[in-house]
């Protein structure tokens, strides 16, 4: 099977040119500069113009809510959500039920995945204050890292004894993605929150239970515990301007960073004015903050600081937004439009389309060693997006294909669209035609190790 996407605006490792993009069953064949599309017999052939062909985005940092929690998402509904958004890759979080903190429930997930999702899949293992034994079991060739909540969460995934983290940062030979918020700042806030507000505080509060300097303890904590072990460490999703002092920037082609940051969309694309239009849909952990914090991170999307953007995509069902700082769900769905919220981004000179690939399909790949995707190189699996950019449209719950039906991104207007979805070399959305029968494929690590 041979396909042929011609007449485009190619996008990879720092530049955009005008090509032609081939396919060969799974694979790229051939990525052509210039005018002439290559010759030869094709099954399939795309005129891409008036295109920009990326690479597939890999989304390092998702909740799919299997097993366990599935009446509001799963693994087969978002990665649906996710090929319509041009997201070929996803590493899912371990905050399920059961939560992923053993080697069988790991292995669940695996096996939950082989039956029903669309695009390129891998799952992170979760670290508790009692399996970090655990860890140096793990095939580092299937597993993306390790995940570990400092700060509030469920069940018993809280790691926030410095002597435990210190342990989990010496033995952790992957890289630890650490959700980084100090447990004991949110409870007393919410407890001054509660004396002034009531039992739900409104939700406007949200920000200052889960305060900046909450945030900026606790990411300043880990990446003290990364300094001393040695540890691979990746902050998620930064949400205050301070935290970016922790990071320095990374410049394309020094020596790949131990330590690094991730932004997440809601705190690229909201501030905490829009808990007063749109209430607890914006409610997220860490909160999103002022128009100061979010500037500053748009900034640093181009200076260095930040390494990856991912979704941090966590649907909840409409009802389990309702209420305040304390009773709404936390988290909103973000996979299907992070692609075109980003290019909003660009439309607005935050940063470079260059710079957007490789923030979210370069540098997540490279972090995580991921074997053979991430760029458009011959012999690279053949994932692709196609992007177009054309007359406004307004966003509406009607196109949200996440299993939760609402986004919060409802009402906003954008000029781009995602036009064409590959994975592994499969046309799995066509403009609106979706490949239902499509299944992606296990993400592969450190091949070289």
């Amino acid at each position: 099977m041979r396909t042929l996407l011609s007449n485009a605006t190619i996008v990879n490792e720092g530049r955009s040119f005008h090509g032609h993009l081939v396919i060969k069953d799974d694979s790229i064949e051939e990525v052509c500069e210039g005018k002439e599309a290559p010759c030869g017999d094709y099954d399939e052939r795309v005129d891409a113009t008036g295109c920009f062909i990326l690479p597939g985005i890999i989304d390092t940092h998702v909740h799919f809510r299997e097993p366990g929690l599935t009446a509001k998402a799963d693994i087969k509904s978002e990665s649906r959500a996710a090929a319509y958004g041009g997201v070929t890759t996803f590493f899912d979080m371990p905050n399920t039920m059961p939560q992923t903190t053993t080697l069988k429930a790991l292995e669940d997930k695996f096996k939950r995945a082989r039956k029903g999702c669309h695009v390129n899949y891998s799952f992170f293992f979760g670290a508790t204050n009692d399996n970090i034994d655990l860890i140096s079991q793990i095939d580092p060739k299937r597993v993306p890292g390790i995940k570990v909540f400092m700060g509030a969460s469920t069940g018993n995934m809280l790691v926030e004894k410095k002597e435990t983290l210190k342990a989990l940062f010496r033995k952790a030979s992957l890289p630890i993605v650490a959700h980084c918020e100090d447990n004991g700042q949110i409870n007393r806030q919410m407890e001054i929150a509660i004396n002034r507000y009531g039992d739900d505080p409104p939700v406007e509060q949200h920000p200052m239970v889960r305060s900046a300097k909450g945030c900026y303890d606790s990411s300043a904590l880990a990446v003290d515990l990364a300094r001393e072990t040695g540890a691979r460490l990746h902050v998620a999703h930064i949400s205050t301007q301070q935290e970016l002092s922790l990071f320095q920037p990374y410049r394309e082609g020094d020596e790949l960073p131990r330590i690094t940051a991730e932004a997440a969309l809601p705190h690229l694309l909201f501030t905490n004015a829009d808990y007063y239009l749109r209430g607890a849909l914006v409610k997220c952990n860490p909160a999103v903050k002022t128009e100061e914090d979010r500037k500053a991170l748009r900034h640093a999307l181009s200076d260095g600081r930040l390494f990856t953007v991912a979704t941090d995509h966590a649907p909840h069902l409409r009802s389990e937004k309702v209420g305040g700082c304390k009773k709404a769900a936390s988290g909103m769905p973000m996979v299907q439009f992070s692609l075109i919220g980003m290019l909003r981004l660009v439309d607005e000179g935050w940063l470079s389309m260059e710079r957007l690939v490789q923030l979210m399909c370069h540098h997540p790949a490279m972090l995580f060693d991921v074997h053979g995707r991430g760029f458009l190189r011959p012999g690279f699996k053949a994932d692709v997006v196609l992007v177009k950019r054309g007359e406004p449209w307004t966003l509406t719950n009607e196109m949200v294909e996440s299993k939760c039906g609402w986004t919060p991104l409802e009402g906003e207007r954008f000029n781009w669209r995602v036009e064409h979805t590959f994975c592994n070399g499969r046309h799995i959305l066509d403009h609106e035609r979706f490949d239902d029968s499509a299944q992606g494929e296990e993400v592969a690590f450190r091949i070289g190790i």
